[in-house]
């Protein structure tokens, strides 16, 4: 569950992380007293005016102003609120801006200059560890410095038996070269990183920048935090963070029936029970020469009322051509899940696309023959292969 940077930024506070502090607002006249409000806190003089939207590359894109004073807090905030805001990040369609974060300014002047590292924390999955990965060129696209200097990219992992060593900690900030006061306040932000990364079963913590300010203290400008949904069971005060404005309305709408999907840019939708099966699926409507319109697992337990809601969902995209429906009738009886799908067509009604109905398992011939006799536009399959030459059959 990825959350917005001033949501972040709270948690990493929380277990002692030093942040940029700031103040969420959603119209001018709050951003202005939440501007007057940090100059009381914080003595900062100017503001930064950031949106809020779950996606990088807010600066580039329009999203992320200095204001000097009060009328450009105001002028600034009523420029990103209610934008559309496009970044590498959102693709073409963008996100409307519903919320800015009133920040102060953390490049003041003073004995030395300022400096930006890129630090993040998450599972490296080919090595069963957590990694810190830790670079001198922050406040940049880290996609950028991985392709043209990997080698600026330093990379320690954990031992999840013993957890995050001190001398790990010191490692890294010796690396990015920091000495004196601002090597150990950088020791002391890893430490608490990474405990907050642990605690709240994150999968991913991207601080870009940490800035080291001209008087060496480390602070996160910024912050992506992702929240491991299946560990929010454990964090029920997580759930609030949720901000439904910032996600497909299409994957919401699967989540409120307990479907896993995912909106992909093809034209073929499909709906399968298991996340292999889905792989294998999509695969093969690439190879009959269509793409996946979305991943849609239904589950081991599918019924009338999950490939009903399943079909609703995959119809409300209006570049599927056909719906491929792969079930394998383990735990689930095939004659059971075809009997579903006659009765959802039924109940949608005026379903202008062809559906193929791919059955294997538990009663696989009772639930084709249900399919081939019930008269509607919809043909079934035993093999993948026939599936696929059905999918290319339709699309021609």
């Amino acid at each position: 569950m990825n959350i917005h940077e001033y949501q972040g930024k709270e948690i990493l506070k929380s277990y002692g992380v030093r942040i940029q502090e700031g103040i969420v607002v959603r119209n001018p006249d709050q951003a202005v007293e939440a501007a007057k409000r940090l100059t009381a806190e914080t003595g900062t003089g100017w503001h930064v005016v950031k949106a809020q939207i779950h996606a990088g590359g807010r600066g580039k894109g329009g999203g992320v102003k200095l204001a000097k004073n009060l009328d450009q807090v105001r002028d600034h905030a009523k420029a990103i609120l209610g934008m559309n805001l496009v970044t590498h990040q959102t693709g073409p369609e963008g996100r409307t801006v519903h919320k800015i974060l009133i920040a102060q300014d953390v490049y003041y002047p003073g004995p030395s200059e300022p400096k930006e590292f890129y630090l993040s924390i998450l599972l490296d999955r080919a090595k069963g560890r957590n990694v810190i990965m830790a670079s001198t060129e922050g406040g940049m696209d880290i996609e950028e410095v991985a392709e043209h200097s990997p080698e600026k990219i330093l990379k320690e992992w954990i031992d999840p038996r013993v957890g995050l060593q001190p001398f790990q900690a010191r490692k890294v900030a010796f690396n990015l070269g920091l000495e004196g006061e601002a090597f150990k306040e950088m020791v002391k932000f890893i430490q608490a990183l990474y405990r907050a990364y642990e605690d709240t079963d994150a999968s991913q913590f991207e601080i870009n920048p940490v800035l080291k300010t001209s008087d060496n203290k480390i602070l996160a400008v910024d912050a992506k935090v992702n929240l491991d949904d299946n560990a929010l069971y454990r964090h029920k005060a997580f759930e609030d963070l949720r901000d439904l404005n910032e996600e497909d309305p299409l994957e919401v709408e699967a989540s409120a029936h307990n479907l896993n999907y995912v909106k992909l840019d093809g034209n073929v939708g499909c709906m399968v029970n298991g996340a292999g099966l889905a792989m294998a699926t999509m695969d093969i409507i690439k190879l009959s020469g269509g793409e996946p319109a979305n991943f849609l697992d239904v589950g081991g337990s599918a019924n009338a009322q999950t490939v009903e809601a399943g079909f609703r969902i995959i119809l409300k995209d209006p570049n599927v051509k056909a719906i491929l429906i792969n079930i394998f009738g383990g735990i689930v009886r095939c004659d059971r899940v075809a009997n579903g799908v006659v009765e959802a067509y039924k109940n949608i009604g005026d379903i202008r696309v062809p559906i193929i109905v791919r059955l294997q398992g538990t009663n696989a011939e009772e639930g084709a023959r249900i399919i081939d006799e019930s008269g509607l536009k919809v043909y079934s399959a035993v093999l993948l292969k026939d599936a696929a030459a059905r999918v290319k059959e339709v699309l021609a």
